[in-house]
């Protein structure tokens, strides 16, 4: 069931008002609360069973394993054996999602490289929507039961709940227990403000989508369907909106999701801020899909040690030593982040391209130089900071052109295309009337996150900003309704 779909514009109504339907009946706030639980286990179980029913038995396989694992951690006699059942469900999720989403690539790999065919051992099985998100999502609940951040709950109906909510269940935001899982222990109350707040996101979150993102797609798909005729300018124009479509459709789905959160009384974390606007490579990492790198940081990169890795005392060259482990520990994250977008080498390059361009950062202490907002307090930013943030968006572009390619070589052919003297034509603009609005729309979504860049989502008002509140909304309404194309599938619905 998509987001941007009549399904879901069904859906979603009748599942709110049953929802606060049992939150205001005459019962006990005990009963309420189960219900309540029920009920959101009931709809996600819909939501994704949508789709294909057969999801629904491996993403209840992997929440009765994290849930179980959770009480056994608990009640383990020794840290070794805590350890153990730890590692046993970090085994069994990642196996379930190796098997899913990466075995028939490997053994394909392996063939071409021994030139043996492999297609008798391929399985060609469907891979399941939202598998590395929810997988995740469970794996951090046990790991932190480990490190007594939280109580297993031996509440099941929650747990199951808190692992497959259906607003983030499929493209996140990648929830940790920490917060996520105690928002379903406590009884909630319907907020008009968060409600009112939660319907704005939506709105942003459809116009991101439907206007900016699947009107980019139609450019791009044929700029790279034909990029081998193109002139340099066309390609790099298709790689500018390639950039823009996939921050419309990832960030926009995160809006969606957690503006409809908030309907039902839950708070997601945030997943986007801003990251276009980002003044170096490090900064746009800690701005785009919050929760995936911040998973990363905390479950791979200071396990692994970090930026202050430890120096045993038998070395002789502690500094060369603590650089190398940097190094290492860089490569791995950004090499284990694009493994997880899917199967295919070219996940591999964009997260070794990152990782190349964040090692001078790190190195040099620059990492954290940029964590407040740009422009800070003043309504244009200054010419350092405008050369940055193009420079840094120019990087990014090139970036998504390697995640946007089939292959590593046709990467390398796009760039090389892109950078011939044709770059200083004028490039092909789809001069039908239909993408004056697509572009103007980039305009109006530069505009309204850069004025608005110190809040939560592109239309989280102000106080006393009166009618014109209403014509905005009106304004983004029509634009959705006027320009509604095909239904377009998420883009990180395929990881």
């Amino acid at each position: 069931m998509l987001f941007n779909s009549i399904e879901f514009a069904i859906f979603l109504p009748l599942v709110f008002l049953i929802y606060w339907a049992i939150g205001y009946a005459k019962i006990s706030d005990a009963l309420k609360l189960r219900l309540q639980n029920a009920f959101v286990l009931v709809a996600s179980y819909v939501f994704y069973g949508w789709w294909d029913w057969r999801f629904l038995l491996l993403i209840a396989f992997t929440s009765f394993c994290s849930w179980g694992s959770g009480l056994l951690i608990e009640k383990a006699a020794t840290q070794s054996k805590a350890k153990a059942w730890t590692a046993a469900n970090i085994v069994v999720n990642l196996a379930i999602l190796a098997l899913f989403k990466y075995y028939d690539f490997f053994v394909s790999e392996f063939g071409k490289l021994f030139g043996i065919s492999t297609d008798s051992l391929l399985l060609r099985i469907i891979l399941p929507v939202g598998i590395s998100f929810y997988t995740f999502q469970a794996l951090s609940y046990s790991i932190d039961i480990y490190r007594k951040k939280i109580e297993p709950t031996k509440d099941i109906i929650a747990f199951f709940a808190f692992i497959a909510f259906f607003p983030q269940l499929v493209a996140g935001p990648i929830e940790r227990a920490t917060n996520l899982l105690p928002q379903f222990l406590k009884n909630r109350k319907f907020s008009y403000d968060q409600g009112v707040d939660g319907m704005r996101q939506i709105l942003w979150g459809l116009f991101k989508k439907i206007i900016i993102a699947d009107n980019c797609a139609k450019y791009v798909d044929q700029i790279w369907a034909t990029y081998d005729t193109q002139t340099g300018s066309t390609l790099l124009l298709a790689g500018v909106l390639f950039t823009f479509q996939i921050y419309g459709d990832f960030s926009g789905y995160s809006d969606i999701a957690i503006g409809t959160a908030k309907l039902f009384g839950i708070k997601l974390m945030r997943n986007f801020n801003n990251p276009y606007f980002s003044r170096d490579i490090a900064e746009f990492w800690r701005r785009w899909h919050i929760s995936l790198t911040t998973w990363f940081r905390d479950y791979v990169y200071i396990p692994l040690g970090g930026s202050r890795p430890e120096v045993p005392t038998s070395i002789k060259n502690p500094d060369h030593y603590r650089k190398w482990k940097i190094v290492r520990n860089t490569f791995v994250i950004f090499l284990v982040s694009g493994i997880w977008h899917g199967a295919n080498w070219t996940f591999l390059a964009w997260g070794a391209y990152h990782a190349i361009l964040f090692l001078p950062l790190i190195l040099l202490g620059r990492n954290r130089k940029y964590t407040n907002q740009v422009a800070e307090g003043r309504f244009l930013p200054s010419w350092r900071e405008a050369i940055q943030i193009l420079s840094t968006f120019f990087l990014v572009v090139l970036g998504w052109i390697i995640f946007r390619a089939e292959t590593i070589a046709q990467a390398w052919e796009y760039i090389c295309r892109m950078c011939d003297w044709s770059l200083f034509t004028i490039p092909y603009l789809k001069t039908r009337i239909f993408y004056i609005p697509l572009y103007s729309a980039i305009a109006i979504l530069l505009i309204i996150e850069w004025l608005n860049r110190q809040g939560e989502h592109g239309l989280q008002m102000k106080k006393n900003v009166g009618i014109w509140r209403y014509l905005l909304y009106l304004f983004f309404v029509a634009y959705i309704v006027m320009f509604y194309g095909e239904h377009v599938t998420f883009i990180y619905f395929q990881f």
